[in-house]
């Protein structure tokens, strides 16, 4: 079973700084970490995820939640590894993101995976993953033909001037 990591508080007052006070549905979110796994200088590992809540599979890189006190390079690892079998010997975190301001506090740690080794995928029982490994030109094809809509991976091919 999935695991549930977010709050979400419907009709929470905030204060804003005009001095007015508004209720918002907020959630809660521990913050996540997306990485960029590089086989080589011309090749990502892509991944082809099937995704409940939208009912297909969408193109996508590994990502996930950070667990209670885990440390953002620690979870950028294990998910990497969960997710893609990738173990990683150069990682290097790139910038962050806020997804979705106006209603979460998430945050996404953008990271670059270098010097790869591949093992042994450890996905979670709700997650339908397939690896792909993709040239520069294939990701701006998905981009162009829009098959790539995952803005957290969108963002993190930016940071990584590779779109």
């Amino acid at each position: 079973m999935a695991r549930r990591k977010l709050d979400v508080r419907q009709n929470q007052a905030v204060r804003l700084p005009n001095g007015r006070t508004v209720r918002i549905t907020l959630i809660n979110h521990p913050g996540a970490v997306i990485i960029a796994p590089f086989l080589n200088k011309d090749t990502v590992v892509m991944m082809r995820q099937f995704r409940p809540a939208l009912k297909k599979y969408i193109y996508e890189l590994p990502a996930g939640t950070l667990d209670p006190h885990e440390p953002i390079a620690s979870c950028a690892r294990r998910e990497l590894l969960e997710e893609t079998g990738l173990l990683t010997r150069k990682l290097t975190k790139l910038g962050s993101i806020y997804p979705v301001p106006g209603y979460s506090t998430e945050i996404i740690h953008i990271f670059k995976a270098e010097q790869l080794t591949l093992t042994q995928a450890q996905p979670e029982e709700y997650e339908v993953i397939e690896t792909i490994p993709m040239t520069r030109s294939q990701v701006r094809q998905l981009m162009a033909q829009g098959k790539l809509m995952d803005a957290k991976s969108i963002c993190t091919l930016a940071f990584c001037k590779w779109l």
